[in-house]
């Protein structure tokens, strides 16, 4: 793995006091399941999940997948941004680990209304997925997930601190909402590519960026975000995980290990970022 980055997670030493016996370390976070497991882990999950619908415009909506913490107290928000193949089990289960991790989990499917008989991704399959994804606009997608921040920060359990994460196509969607979404505390980007210069003048919340070494294409794209939010002293914190490829979290099986490699430590670096920027 290579690291990258104008501004790194801060570690916090424990220390022993008078005597007592040093407090427990918390667990790792796990990664969610892979997309073999998605099903199975969602059935096991104790956690409260729902689909739900929300307006996003004038005769427009979306419906989404919720998931919710089981805590005391009010937690933060995550919009879900889901890849190419729409609101699939993977990315619900995605939304479930994150609820597992302490945040309300909102994952809308951006393809609602756009399959046969106005209905989203569960009328199509994984190719007509990625069909569809290509007919969305940039304003429209926009659009839908300023309405789901919205949605996931009016909930009565939430705190309005929201950031997003995104996969694939939608790690790039999740970089550009940070040059749009007001108030967004931080964008996680898992294999996504990086916006235009253009784009990169705007961003305006902290970026996490979690990319496989074999994703050439995607990677051509690092180097000029590192450039521009450096000379904008903007934070952009990059993680390249040595002989993993593009997928990885959803694949983790593959690429000889490197996958499950990179996934293991891809995961506890977000949750300790989205923990950090919701504080």
């Amino acid at each position: 793995m290579r690291r990258f980055g104008l501004i790194g997670l801060m570690a916090v030493a424990a220390c022993r006091s008078g005597g007592a016996a040093p407090a427990a370390q918390a667990p790792a976070p796990v990664p969610p399941a892979d997309a073999a497991n998605a099903v199975a882990r969602l059935n096991a999950s104790s956690r409260h999940g729902e689909y739900v619908s929300f307006a996003t415009g004038p005769g427009d909506s979306v419906r989404a997948w919720v998931s919710y913490p089981e805590r005391r107290d009010r937690a933060p928000v995550v919009v879900v941004i889901h890849e190419i193949f729409g609101l699939s089990d993977w990315i619900r289960a995605v939304a479930d680990q994150l609820a597992a991790d302490g945040f309300i989990a909102v994952a809308p499917d951006l393809l609602s209304g756009k399959g046969p008989n106005g209905g989203g991704t569960e009328s199509v399959d994984q190719q007509g997925a990625t069909r569809l994804i290509r007919t969305l606009t940039p304003d429209e997608v926009q659009r839908r997930l300023t309405a789901a921040a919205a949605y996931g920060a009016s909930r009565p359990a939430a705190l309005p601190r929201v950031t997003t994460i995104g996969f694939c196509w939608g790690g790039s969607e999740s970089f550009r909402a940070a040059t749009y979404l007001p108030n967004l505390r931080g964008a996680v980007v898992y294999y996504g590519t990086s916006p235009d210069s253009a784009g990169l003048g705007r961003v305006a919340a902290p970026v996490l960026g979690l990319y496989g070494s074999n994703d050439a294409r995607v990677n051509a794209t690092i180097d000029r975000a590192r450039t521009e939010l450096g000379r904008q002293r903007k934070r952009y914190e990059v993680e390249i995980y040595e002989g993993a490829g593009h997928g990885f979290l959803r694949n983790q099986p593959g690429a000889e290990g490197a996958n499950q490699r990179a996934s293991d430590q891809a995961w506890p670096r977000t949750i300790a970022f989205l923990r950090e920027v919701t504080r």
